[in-house]
């Protein structure tokens, strides 16, 4: 029907505010089995990378700023592997 107003079981409109697109995503039961395998796919590995350098949250605001303090945190990581491994190798 034309002129009555969208209900919660509708879909929003293409160019409706993103945060009431992921309100209805999560109201449909598609929805929320994509949300919670957020849990068991990618952010363990976040968590525990952070959990690693004794870091509880980021210290900057901004998506630059935490982009660029993120890619710190993943540099100190993959360089404290590099020593480990160096250091399990028998001496030359």
């Amino acid at each position: 029907m034309e002129g009555r107003p969208p209900s919660d079981s509708d879909p929003p409109p293409l160019n409706a505010p993103a945060i009431v697109q992921m309100r209805y995503k999560l109201r449909t039961a598609a929805g929320q089995a994509i949300y919670a395998l957020r849990k068991a796919i990618v952010e363990p590995v976040f968590d525990q990378t952070k959990a690693g350098r004794g870091i509880q949250r980021f210290a900057f605001l901004g998506h630059a700023k935490v982009t660029a303090e993120w890619l710190l945190i993943c540099l100190t990581h993959n360089l404290l592997k590099l020593f480990r491994a160096r250091q399990r190798l028998p001496a030359a």
